[in-house]
């Protein structure tokens, strides 16, 4: 498509469009990959690798840390622990608090995943000034609201609807 947009003379409107799709179309490919050698929605492995980060942790903080729901992040844990790559239990001091951790197959699961495409995206908008990152977020929140899709909720997680089975 790239060279399409490049040999044609386009209205800057189907450039946007073109660009929209290619960044469907990046998301939608690694997720089918990260399915494929991992098993795994990038959800999954999103909370997999916090719980790698943060250690022992309950829901709601594992919640906060991933921007999800508390719900989803339930259904999220009970895929994995029906895996085998993370276990729950009680804790000692209040029975009512829940925590989880990594299994031994969990933490191998980590060590082989590809990295998951926002990752390289974070580095690569990181290392932009400022100024240029303002611009492009002004420049997103503006598609959006010219998609309408300004008020639908979403968590800074890029999956696709076929693969996002959290």
């Amino acid at each position: 498509m790239a060279a399409l947009a490049n040999d044609i003379e386009l209205k800057q409107s189907d450039r946007v469009l073109i660009a929209i799709r290619q960044i469907i179309r990046a998301v939608d490919v690694q997720s089918k990959r990260l399915a494929r050698e991992t098993g795994l929605s990038s959800p999954q492995l999103i909370v997999l690798r916090a719980i790698d980060d943060l250690g022992e942790v309950t829901t709601r903080a594992l919640s906060r840390h991933v921007s999800l729901s508390q719900p989803t992040v339930t259904t999220i844990l009970d895929r994995l622990e029906a895996k085998q790559l993370v276990e729950r239990y009680r804790s000692q001091m209040d029975r009512r608090i829940v925590h989880s951790r990594l299994t031994k197959d969990g933490k191998k699961t980590l060590d082989t995943a590809p990295p998951l495409l926002q990752e390289a995206f974070t580095d690569a908008f990181d290392a932009l000034a400022d100024k240029r990152r303002q611009t492009i977020v002004s420049a997103v929140s503006e598609l959006a609201q010219m998609m309408r899709a300004d008020d639908i909720d979403a968590s800074p997680v890029l999956t696709t609807a076929t693969t996002a089975r959290t």
